[in-house]
């Protein structure tokens, strides 16, 4: 069920960009959405590792 807090991305991905990360997704065994989340978490940890973390005030 979907959280109504959450945000709602929406991208446009070129056809081949597309099926490499629905491949990738199911080599990991994650829905595209699930890898696209899993990327943004890791890209954000690894910014956050480097450069400290990111203050955030909710608005």
């Amino acid at each position: 069920m979907r959280n109504k807090n959450n945000k709602h991305l929406g991208i446009e991905v070129e056809p081949e960009l597309h099926g490499k990360l629905r491949y990738i997704a199911s080599y990991e065994d994650r829905s595209i959405n699930g890898q696209i989340l899993y990327l943004v978490r890791k890209c954000i940890r690894d910014f956050e590792a480097e450069n400290g973390p990111i203050e955030w005030d909710e608005k």
